[in-house]
């Protein structure tokens, strides 16, 4: 697998967290925001969030509200409001550092399986598997021959990596971003790039002349009409807004009254909406 290393050490993307001198802390927050959200979509308003909130503590000190608004069209917006909880955490109990370690990662609020092991990995080049959909279609195809991915088994996909790292800290860190960018830029789902892959005379996909996969379909994720998109117009009103909103405003944006008034109540059971006294909306914190 030196050739996948070398490979990404020549190929791999200019990206801001991965600069020299980036702290755990950018590492943590990239990861949070790259879930299921695009690089370029990301990438300005990481370099935002790390220019105003460059340590956790920072982050930790602002009310809810303001961090939602920064959060702007990333999506998932329940994701800011965990990587705030995380900040004080790691503020108050941890010195303003992020761990290294992947047991105490999990214990902070909102970070799972893949960010503690992303982190530990990224961050402080621990050898330790991190397993995405990227990595998971690689090591299918490369090591299984297989078209792509079926279903998620956490054991099993985490065992296909780990016989793939090096023993060492350090190069098994860069193994494991490199699968990562090599699914991302080059064993794509729907059109890889065979012909420009490092592993091409090594794959057990090409020795088995490419078999189409024929797992279980993956669900399509639509967005136009679903409560995702109506969350997001009635979060785009406060975002536009300094201070509390009538309920008047927030019925423009979705003729649905059912809908809008499900999503309406689903923001404020999850924390990103708050309801004052005399009935106004507002971002949490905002009033």
């Amino acid at each position: 697998m030196d050739v996948l290393i070398d490979w990404y050490t020549n190929n791999k993307r200019d990206l801001p967290w991965r600069s020299p001198g980036v702290t755990a802390w950018g590492v943590l927050v990239s990861e949070i925001m790259l879930q299921q959200t695009p690089v370029a979509r990301v990438e300005p308003i990481w370099l935002e969030w790390m220019d105003r909130w460059p340590v956790p503590s920072k982050l930790a000190a602002v009310a809810q509200g303001e961090v939602v608004r920064a959060w702007g069209k990333l999506g998932y917006p329940r994701r800011a409001l965990r990587l705030h909880a995380a900040a004080a955490e790691i503020a108050a109990s941890h010195n303003d550092i992020v761990p290294s370690d992947v047991e105490t990662l999990l214990s902070l609020p909102g970070i799972g399986d893949y960010t503690a092991r992303a982190v530990a990995a990224f961050a402080y080049g621990k050898r330790v598997p991190v397993v995405d959909t990227n990595v998971r279609r690689v090591v299918a195809r490369a090591v299984h021959g297989a078209g792509d991915a079926g279903p998620a088994s956490n054991t099993r996909d985490m065992a296909d990596v780990d016989k793939l790292l090096p023993m060492d800290d350090a190069p098994a860190a860069v193994m494991s971003i490199a699968l990562m960018e090599l699914g991302a830029l080059v064993c794509t789902a729907k059109t890889p790039r065979c012909v420009d892959c490092p592993l091409l005379t090594d794959c057990a996909w090409q020795k088995a002349g490419r078999p189409e996969y024929t797992g279980p379909a993956k669900p399509v994720q639509r967005f136009a009409g679903t409560d995702r998109q109506v969350r997001g117009l009635l979060l785009d009103v406060l975002r536009d807004t300094d201070g509390p909103v009538e309920r008047a405003r927030l019925d423009t944006v979705w003729a649905d009254a059912v809908q809008r008034d499900r999503c309406l109540d689903s923001l404020l059971v999850d924390g990103l909406l708050e309801q004052t006294d005399s009935g106004l909306f507002a971002l949490p914190g905002e009033h």
